[in-house]
């Protein structure tokens, strides 16, 4: 039994590396098929209690992470299980707060921080990270607090 999404699966995003990560809306329903192992949900207020094992970053609709360390402490976690589970990244919509932090697992995996929107909006959605200071979020991010 596989432990990682498959490519086709709803909403993955494939890195370069190959490691599968999904990002989604949770104003949708969860999509049918396998349910993560572990997400990061990127949302105003805690969001609603799941069967799998998930972190909350504290990140308002259309604005950044209100912890920049705790961004890079559970993205980083997030990437890491990626190569071995099924990992989804979500907020509101599935498009702003989730492309960001999904750029921002892309340049984990070693896309150039000022090509990481532009991948994640050519693979996963042409939405993706919504506001200028999203994206300036994105092209300063290291992966270090």
């Amino acid at each position: 039994m596989a432990t990682t999404w498959e490519a086709t699966d709803t909403g993955v995003l494939r890195l370069p590396s190959g490691r599968l990560v999904r990002g989604r809306g949770l104003r949708r329903p969860v999509p049918d098929g396998p349910t993560p192992g572990f997400a990061v949900y990127l949302l105003g207020r805690p969001p609603a209690e799941v069967p799998w094992e998930a972190r909350w970053l504290r990140w308002p609709d259309f604005r950044l992470p209100s912890s920049r360390a705790e961004a890079v402490t559970l993205l980083r976690e997030a990437w890491e299980r990626s190569a071995v589970e099924r990992v989804e990244l979500a907020c509101a919509g599935g498009r702003g707060r989730t492309g960001t932090a999904l750029a921002c697992l892309a340049v984990l995996d070693g896309v150039p921080a000022d090509e990481a929107v532009e991948y994640v909006r050519r693979h996963y959605h042409p939405g993706a990270v919504e506001t200028p200071w999203q994206k300036r979020y994105v092209r300063r991010f290291t992966g270090s607090s």
